[in-house]
């Protein structure tokens, strides 16, 4: 019942607040993932659980939201305007590699979008897989990457 309570209550506002706030600062990473470890030790009364954590989350939304900006669907369509071809591609790079931009300020350097191009330019081809898929698709393979990189 309170495992219930938090993925209808506390799950919803993680969920939405991980594609809106990437924190890339330690100390509030660390304050949203104490967050989540207090709601699984009151949910099931231990820390361990099977619930995905809250960095592999943000990850997940930042991936699906640059595979949307890079489509060009429609809230999407000023970030991919920004997006530019890299310079050179090397022989184990994807053809769908992002040219990583240079920012002068940390608000431009630890955005989402340039932390989340240089995720998105060590995926392979076959997990970014064709173009034409949709988003639900897309977050199920780069789920499987992500995941598996933890275990």
């Amino acid at each position: 019942m309170k495992s219930i309570a938090y993925k209808s209550r506390v799950w919803p506002i993680f969920k939405y607040g991980a594609g809106c706030w990437d924190p890339y600062r330690e100390c509030q990473i660390n304050a949203l993932e104490w967050v989540r470890k207090r709601a699984a030790k009151f949910a099931h009364n231990t820390g361990g659980l099977d619930w995905d954590s809250l960095a592999q989350r943000r990850k997940i939304s930042c991936m699906c939201a640059l595979f949307k900006a890079y489509k060009g669907e429609r809230a999407w369509k000023t970030i991919k305007d920004s997006l530019r071809a890299p310079r050179y591609l090397s022989r184990v790079d994807h053809k769908r590699k992002i040219r990583a931009r240079n920012q002068r300020t940390d608000v431009g350097k630890y955005s989402f979008v340039n932390r989340t191009i240089t995720d998105w330019n060590q995926l392979t081809e076959v997990k970014i897989g064709a173009l034409t898929s949709n988003t639900y698709s897309f977050r199920q393979r780069v789920r499987k990457v992500i995941t598996s990189a933890v275990k």
